[in-house]
């Protein structure tokens, strides 16, 4: 690159960079603090997600940090089994994102159903503002979407009582703050985020007002932060609910780390995004988030469109946010121990609230009432029981509509003279269908000879051409003759068709 290009691009990469920042800020603490974790942890997988995923991403635009999406899955782990074991399934996690990758296998990342995607997220959102609405008010959330939802009475009652009335102002302001800027903020501060200054005006008043609330914890000295992998860690693995653990937490942050490749590549006329690659710098990144005891990581849409509108146009961006942040915890710890925690959560508050798309939800209804249930099944699925059953209750309904879809067969028999009849199929004609094709053939008089036309079929399995062949041979006797057409997909079957005088040739 020539030195004038380098001396226009470096500024403007810069620029991004900080918005970049300062959206992530907020977010990789508050995520921190709604898996169960130290704020710090997050703030490390945002150092990590930008020094090195961005350097080495398939997708230049997109970065990476701690997500929503992989919240709650890290609040159940870790309320499980204890802080420790996280290490060990992010480490794995890792290895087999960078398997994937080398493997070439992320688009089949993206082979999932919108449905089940937008209901995971969406159910995702339910539980992040159960269980941040008691953060913001000074509280402390339960282990369940369920627990949360029904002890909110009680945490509202304490609030009207004057316990915690600081922090659920400092809260409610944080969330009108960022609705505001959201809908009313100028053109020319659009890269500004609503998050900081959120955050930022809830932690002037209170340190002003001097309330007594809590407060961000981070150490003075982010190595304390660190918890380092031990190998005597690893032998946790042979837990089998840990390493259903590590795929589920591979799967879940490949597929939103793809998904939100694909939108970003949407958004700008750059580089498109190399997934095999993303997918692998993905995997070291959460296999270094193990061996440092972090938040597992995935490539985030919300900082990611920030990037692209703040006018990014290489990875130096991701990469530049990535030292902000590290320089940040580093030179100026005692600014983020002002942070009342009840601000971050009505960050979170907002972020979940959004997550639920019911936009998204109506579009579905183009497809039909189906994706609309899987949507609604997987969301209430997670809520009601857990993150992992909850995909897999959306997987299994999506497979249920492929099978139904697979195996709907129209039959109709017309009569189209005194000795010929037509036998119309229309859709997919399997093993499923047999009886219901054989009572059709069963109503057809003996002597007929019978035409299938067969322009209308998607499909047809062995099970059918079985039952077509024998309805011939039993029925040659009598008269009766059966033709398949048209006569180019009868000789691509007749490889599979027995010799027999009785099917038309």
């Amino acid at each position: 690159m020539n030195p004038v290009a380098l001396k226009t691009l470096v500024p403007r990469e810069l620029l991004a960079s900080v918005v970049v920042f300062l959206v992530a800020l907020p977010l990789c603490m508050g995520i921190a603090i709604a898996s169960g974790m130290p704020p710090a942890k997050g703030l490390i997988t945002g150092i990590v997600g930008g020094l090195v995923v961005g350097w080495l991403a398939g997708s230049p635009l997109q970065v990476s940090g701690p997500a929503a999406g992989l919240a709650v899955l890290v609040f159940e782990l870790v309320r499980e089994h204890g802080m420790p074991v996280l290490g060990p399934i992010l480490v794995l996690a890792g290895i087999i994102q960078i398997l994937a990758g080398r493997l070439r296998l992320g688009c089949w990342f993206r082979v999932t159903a919108p449905a089940v995607v937008y209901g995971m997220l969406a159910g995702i959102g339910v539980l992040i503002v159960l269980s941040q609405l008691h953060v913001m008010v000074d509280g402390s959330p339960h282990a369940s979407g369920l627990a949360n939802l029904a002890t909110l009475p009680k945490a509202f009652g304490s609030v009207f009582a004057g316990n915690g009335q600081a922090a659920a102002a400092l809260g409610i302001g944080t969330i009108a703050i960022m609705w505001a800027w959201d809908k009313w903020r100028p053109r020319s501060l659009r890269f500004v985020p609503g998050a900081l200054l959120g955050v930022g005006a809830a932690t002037l008043t209170s340190l002003f007002m001097g309330l007594a609330v809590k407060r961000v914890q981070v150490p003075d000295n982010l190595g304390d932060a660190i918890d380092w992998l031990r190998p005597a860690d690893l032998l946790s693995l042979a837990d089998p609910a840990l390493l259903i653990a590590a795929v589920a937490v591979a799967f879940i942050a490949s597929a939103e780390t793809l998904l939100s490749a694909a939108a970003v590549d949407r958004m700008h006329s750059g580089v498109r995004s190399d997934l095999d690659r993303e997918l692998s710098a993905q995997g070291v990144g959460n296999l270094l988030c193990g061996i440092l005891g972090a938040l597992p990581m995935t490539g985030v849409i919300v900082r990611s469109s920030a990037n692209v509108q703040a006018g990014a146009t290489t990875r130096l961006s991701t990469i530049f946010h990535g030292l902000w942040l590290l320089a940040f915890v580093l030179l100026l710890s005692s600014v983020l121990q002002s942070i009342p925690v009840a601000s971050l959560a009505g960050v979170l508050v907002y972020t979940g609230v959004k997550l639920v798309d019911v936009k998204t939800f109506r579009k579905l209804g183009r497809y039909g009432r189906m994706p609309m249930g899987i949507y609604a099944a997987t969301a209430l699925t997670i809520v009601l029981s857990n993150l992992l059953t909850g995909v897999l209750v959306g997987f299994s309904l999506t497979l249920i509509k492929l099978a139904w879809g697979a195996s709907r067969l129209k039959i109709a028999v017309r009569q189209t003279g005194d000795n010929s009849a037509e036998l119309r199929l229309s859709g997919a004609a399997t093993f499923l269908k047999v009886p219901a094709l054989a009572k059709a053939l069963e109503g057809i008089a003996p002597g007929t000879c019978v035409t299938v036309p067969m322009d209308n079929v998607r499909y047809i399995d062995h099970a059918c051409i079985e039952l077509l062949e024998e309805w011939g041979r039993a029925n040659a006797a009598k008269g009766s003759r059966l033709i398949l057409e048209p006569r180019a997909l009868k000789r691509r079957l007749e490889g599979r068709l027995h010799t027999n005088p009785s099917i038309g040739r």
